[in-house]
């Protein structure tokens, strides 16, 4: 599943950039000792989660500022959001069948086709996962947070049941239930496990009565 992050303009969001390290280098002339204890300060590198984590905000915020016209941070609503996972699909890699082709719910396609590339919902989903949390970790309110937005999460389940339906790949619906149906899968293994014991026992006390 291809990453939904990535620079402006004609660049791959694949891409990234580097990432500054944080590590200060010890003073010319200092001791073993202070070396060892500079080293022993280093932190660790970052997790690639929070790596792409931090191209993804830094592509977003890429974003807002070569946007026509500028926009802030501040003024960022769900609909913005929204305009920049568009924006994306120009870099997607996943093929995404339009209603009057051929190979429309085909999950197997016997021959290329011209319909587009687009950003997979998997891919898109993860991403706006990742912004949500770097909006918050960057001081933003969790009430107003873009990313969250009710508008943003209704057009992720329309891409998603979008391609789904052009794809011919189907998925599972959430279902509130789900706590219930695995309660009710538990109650019936123990019950299966209680009448298997049940039923392993009783010749054993028949055999033991027939003895004495």
């Amino acid at each position: 599943m291809e990453s939904a992050s990535g620079g402006t303009g004609a660049s791959d969001p694949n891409s990234g950039e580097p990432i500054p390290s944080t590590a200060a280098a010890a003073p010319t002339g200092a001791s073993s000792a202070s070396q060892g204890q500079a080293e022993g300060s280093f932190q660790a590198p970052p997790s690639r989660y929070e790596s792409q984590k931090r191209r993804d905000w830094n592509t977003f915020l890429q974003y807002l500022k070569n946007h026509k016209p500028p926009l802030t941070l501040a003024r960022c609503s769900g609909a913005h959001v929204i305009e920049f996972l568009k924006y994306l699909d120009q870099f997607g890699k996943t093929k995404v069948h339009i209603t009057g082709c051929p190979y429309f719910g085909h999950p197997n396609p016997p021959a290329p086709c011209a319909c587009p590339l687009k950003q997979a919902w998997g891919s898109l989903d993860a991403l706006i996962g990742r912004l949500r949390a770097a909006y918050e970790e960057n001081g933003g309110r969790p009430e107003s947070n873009p990313f969250g937005a009710r508008a943003v999460r209704i057009y992720l389940r329309e891409v998603r049941e979008g391609q789904a339906k052009a794809r011919g790949i189907p998925y599972e619906k959430k279902n509130g239930n789900g706590l219930l149906q695995l309660l009710r899968q538990l109650f019936r293994l123990m019950f299966r496990y209680h009448t298997v014991a049940a039923t392993s026992t009783t010749p054993a006390a028949a055999t033991t009565t027939t003895a004495v």
